[in-house]
């Protein structure tokens, strides 16, 4: 059976607090019945200071969705992991952890915004180094037992739920993330189809003589959206694909590979490339992937629109994706 996730990053262009209130809810009403209905995964992510309104708080999201949920995982993906206290973020993960009965999927990556750690006055020349404290630390953390952390012995409590600990692979696109990765026995998500780092990955396993896994994207792992009418859907809502499409990959260098990072300048363009993609029903289960991603809210997506996607998902493509 394919995995099915539903993606919310809650961006929505000029919003007032009422609008993006009214989305934050209608996202917690879709996990819920998206959860009822079996779709497998809610994905979120992180970004700072956007002005349209990207999602910067994954983990305080992740627990409301725990909290309207029983059964559906949810990943972040990914946290930048050098903008946060290790100490913290071990205490927050752990909790959200013991909530959810051991729901939680944490990516952690490095990020690739030097204003997000200007925000928040951390230095983008060190970020690597923090990314091995980070992960260090958490890990020592969630043993419950006491250990030296910048000089003084500290102690994390309550500890997880899951043994040895909660879910954390690293994410990435560079050999420092793979090695940062086999060096600590963590499972490795590169962030786009890199068949070439994941060998890489496993060689460093062997030489580090440590245990892991990839999840790595599929060759192609497209946006989805599902409507009984493309052309009108690509025609009225177009855009909202197009303003995120074009956010994200102006906060992207050349060198930094992603499955969702697209080049289109233009509706049509957009269209064309194939990374978002509006199917009606009998495409979706005719495209015959392993993992497929619907994103319900693109954009700043009108949320009856975004229901509509959902529905027709969980009630004609999910029921025939095991046939």
């Amino acid at each position: 059976m394919p995995v099915s996730v539903v993606r919310f990053n809650l961006v929505e262009p000029g919003a007032t607090p009422a609008s993006l209130s009214a989305r934050y809810r209608a996202a917690l009403e879709m996990a819920a019945y998206a959860d009822e209905h079996g779709i497998t995964t809610v994905q979120t992510e992180e970004h700072h200071g956007v002005a349209n309104n990207w999602l910067p708080s994954p983990f305080a999201f992740a627990g409301a969705v725990f909290g309207a949920t029983r059964h559906i995982a949810v990943t972040v993906s990914a946290v930048i992991g050098p903008l946060h206290d290790p100490l913290r973020l071990a205490e927050d993960i752990a909790v959200l952890d013991l909530l959810s009965g051991g729901r939680l999927v944490t990516v952690a990556g490095i990020g690739y915004r030097p204003e997000e750690y200007a925000q928040f006055d951390v230095d983008w020349k060190r970020r690597g180094r923090l990314q091995d404290e980070l992960l260090e630390t958490v890990l020592k953390a969630w043993s419950g037992e006491e250990f030296e952390y910048r000089g003084r012995t500290v102690r994390v409590t309550p500890r997880p739920f899951s043994d040895p600990h909660p879910l954390l692979l690293v994410g990435g696109s560079s050999k420092a993330a793979a090695r940062r990765a086999a060096r600590l026995g963590l499972p490795f998500f590169p962030s786009a189809h890199l068949p070439d780092l994941e060998a890489y990955y496993k060689d460093r396993l062997v030489e580090y003589g440590t245990e892991g896994w990839t999840m790595m994207p599929g060759a192609e792992t497209p946006l989805l959206h599902i409507a009984e009418d493309p052309d009108r859907a690509w025609a009225e809502y177009g855009a909202h694909f197009l303003h995120e499409a074009r956010t994200y990959a102006s906060w992207q260098s050349g060198d930094i590979r992603s499955a969702v990072k697209s080049g289109a300048t233009t509706v049509a363009e957009l269209r064309a490339e194939g990374v978002y993609r509006i199917l009606t029903p009998d495409e979706c289960v005719a495209l015959g992937l392993d993992n497929l991603v619907l994103h319900p809210l693109s954009g700043g997506m009108p949320v009856d629109e975004g229901w509509r996607s959902l529905r027709l998902f969980t009630e004609r493509v999910l029921p025939r994706l095991g046939e």
